[in-house]
């Protein structure tokens, strides 16, 4: 009864979760289709505004106004009850293939498809025409001097071409049930193996005699619960061997990294081994500690304090305290136990990395939550405008939600770039090395950075062979040089020159420099540029975008490489990086 009751229960959560997620996919797909057939309607009346436009540019049309000669075009296309109209900037109709007296049309500026094209790609309506009283699916694109609007009827033909099909329903329905079936045979399966376990469960626990032979069925389960059963044996086989395993862990004790000491009731010491003396000594300022003065030092306060209060006989029980103290840049973690006896233990643990760590990733995780502050604050508050503020003009709002993509953009940035330093620090094994082309990728560096350098009116000069191969990871340089363009881009000025060549080789390393004769950095920041999320000038770093770890990537990549990585100030004018790469492996 108790295993049907599980099984029922186990049965129907799993059920509901497997409805839920059925449902989600048959909406998620039910969306596409729909989404799909809108797409494909409006890329077929994009080609008809795109083709008009070649049209009048190609006839001339525009400057002349001779829009009625668009008349012998719109024959030609194939839609039956297509309506072309063409509005100029101020809105009005300067061609309606659909009304003959085109010029006593009132003006478009307001129609929502044509305030929608200014601002976005294109806009689109479904609504009744004010002049023909017709119902059309309206679609407008903005062409610099006027608008194109392609419109087919909205009848009963295009509703049900835009009605998504729902063929894929009957088989998420199937697969449902096929699922079902299936997951109601698991589940059967699975509530044997507990109930069984269960029944061992009690019998343990009341001390009855156990059936180690017992078979579970052939499932993971079946397997945890076999397996459990054997564990329950090789405990009552090792309980029985407790005791002469008792030297075996004096000796252990000597081999710990911990520093361990056993004490009597007395504070007299009964065992200790190398390492508890060793960091005794480095956490006191004695110069030796011995048995006699161990209890006396001020680091040990707080564990003489436990001891006095709970080394009376009136306290029963196993007691335990921990703290930890940090002395001459070192952190131990303090233990100590007392037993029913009344005899205890001390153990020290030297948690200097872990704490050091801790101390970093904590830094981190502050200077991750400063970082985020600003943007999430812009977002928020653009949104809130948005939401709150009514009639807000379409060009405030495209501005709005300009910024809020822009500072978007920056959370994914920065985001992005934390992952991959991450990954660098802690997973660098896993990152693929071949051998790579650096001309190759500068060139693809200098591509994607173009219309910057451009912009920016600086220059690129690339002064390395061909024939120079390194080996390393190509996402891995090609961010090393990605970022140290991007910071040249932006902090070395405009009219500036971006210099990377071949430093010096020898016979397992390429040396590269790479400099610009920008404005260079201020010396008593060069030893800490490569520090996560340090920045010279806060506000300038983020007015240009910068998350403050794109030297600590490339730092961290050229490590990871094998490599090392310098950065000064050149005598003439601006900064140099220096830094040296693996040679390609020779087949």
């Amino acid at each position: 009864m108790v295993g049907n009751k599980f099984r029922n229960k186990l049965f129907l959560y799993y059920s509901a979760v497997f409805l839920l997620f059925t449902l989600i996919i048959t909406a998620y797909l039910y969306q596409r289709e729909k989404k799909f057939r809108t797409d494909t309607l409006n890329d077929e009346l994009l080609n008809i505004t795109e083709i008009v436009d070649n049209y009048i540019i190609f006839k001339d049309i525009y400057p002349a106004g001779n829009f009625r000669s668009l008349d012998s075009l719109v024959r030609l296309f194939p839609q039956t009850e297509l309506r072309l109209t063409v509005v100029d900037n101020q809105g009005n109709v300067i061609y309606d293939s659909s009304v003959k007296d085109w010029s006593s049309m009132e003006n478009h500026k307001q129609r929502p498809e044509i305030l929608e094209s200014t601002f976005s790609d294109f806009g689109t309506r479904i609504r009744e025409s004010e002049t023909t009283s017709v119902p059309y699916y309206y679609f407008s694109k903005f062409y610099n001097r006027y608008y194109i609007r392609a419109a087919v009827i909205y009848d009963i033909n295009v509703v049900r071409f835009l009605v998504a099909d729902k063929f894929f329903i009957p088989v998420m329905v199937f697969s449902f049930i096929l699922f079902w079936l299936i997951l109601l045979l698991i589940t059967n399966k699975f509530a044997e193996s507990v109930t069984m376990l269960k029944d061992f469960a009690v019998k343990v626990s009341r001390n009855e005699p156990v059936d180690e032979n017992i078979t579970f069925p052939k499932n993971e389960l079946g397997v945890i619960s076999g397996e459990i059963i054997s564990m329950y044996g090789n405990l009552q086989k090792i309980k029985d061997d407790l005791a002469a395993e008792k030297d075996r862990l004096f000796t252990h004790l000597n081999i710990l990294n911990e520093g361990v000491a056993f004490f009597n009731s007395d504070r007299e010491k009964i065992l200790c081994n190398s390492h508890f003396l060793e960091y005794v000594n480095l956490i006191s300022s004695e110069i030796s500690i011995t048995q006699v003065n161990l209890f006396n030092i001020s680091e040990f306060l707080s564990v003489n304090e436990f001891l006095a209060k709970h080394l009376s006989p009136d306290i029963t029980g196993l007691q335990r305290t921990e703290f930890r103290l940090s002395k001459n840049n070192r952190f131990f973690q303090v233990q100590c136990v007392i037993f029913p006896d009344k005899s205890f233990e001390i153990i020290l643990n030297d948690v200097t990395g872990s704490e050091t760590n801790r101390i970093i990733k904590q830094q981190m995780t502050s200077n991750i939550a400063h970082e985020l502050k600003t943007p999430v604050a812009s977002i928020k508050g653009y949104a809130e405008t948005l939401l709150t503020s009514k009639g807000i003009a379409p060009d405030k709002q495209s501005f709005f939600l300009e910024r809020i993509l822009a500072q978007s953009n920056r959370l994914v940035q920065l985001l992005t770039d934390i992952a991959l330093i991450n990954r660098i620090e802690e997973a660098g094994n896993i990152f693929v090395t071949e051998n790579i082309n650096v001309r190759e990728i500068l060139c693809e560096v200098g591509d994607n950075f173009g219309s910057a350098l451009k912009s920016r009116r600086m220059t690129l000069e690339c002064n390395i062979d061909e024939k120079i191969f390194v080996q390393g990871n190509r996402s891995l340089l090609l961010s090393v040089f990605q970022n140290l363009l991007e910071n040249s881009i932006n902090y070395a000025g405009e009219d500036t020159k971006v210099t990377v060549k071949l430093s010096a080789e020898d016979s397992r390393y390429y040396w590269f420099s790479f400099s610009d004769n920008g404005i260079g950095i201020p010396e008593e920041h060069l030893e800490r540029v490569f520090e996560r999320f340090y920045r010279i000038d806060s506000g300038r770093s983020r007015k240009t975008g910068g998350t403050g770890l794109g030297l600590s990537i490339v730092k961290n990549a050229i490590l990871l490489h094998k490599g090392e990585i310098s950065v000064r100030n050149k005598p003439e004018r601006g900064v140099e990086f220096i830094f040296s790469l693996p040679k390609a492996k020779t087949t």
